[in-house]
């Protein structure tokens, strides 16, 4: 008996970020490659590029060709956790819960100055320098 379910097979395909640029200065295309190959092996496609260090504008730079990750993911292509997060910030995906979850983070309230507590064993400051 079949299944009402329908099933999407794996390709073998996976949308993730390559690392380019220096140690400073990382940079980053957004890729499509087999999924078994090394970060830095052989590239399919190229569907975007994502740029990680803020500009004058304190903005980070995404440039994705849509059409082609919507494509890829049509024919099964699987999608890494910071590609999905990019692609949820974006708009095109829904929001990735670990930028849920990144966003709570951020919104916690800032630390409160603790009062100092004398150490034992040390004598206190003296209250007149002239002594």
């Amino acid at each position: 008996m079949a299944s009402a379910i329908p099933t999407f097979t794996k390709i073998g395909k996976v949308i993730r970020l390559n690392k380019h640029g220096c140690t400073n200065r990382p940079f980053y295309h957004i890729v499509v490659q087999k999924t078994k190959d090394n970060f830095d092996g052989p590239v399919i496609e190229q569907v975007g590029s994502y740029d990680a260090m803020p500009n004058s504008q304190n903005e980070k730079l995404v440039a994705v060709n849509f059409e082609r990750v919507q494509y890829w993911l049509a024919q099964g292509a699987g999608m890494s956790n910071p590609v999905a997060q990019l692609l949820g910030l974006s708009g095109f995906l829904p929001n990735h819960p670990q930028t849920l979850i990144q966003s709570w983070k951020n919104r916690r309230e800032p630390p409160r100055e603790r009062k100092l507590q004398p150490i034992k064993g040390i004598a206190p400051p003296l209250d007149n320098p002239k002594i």
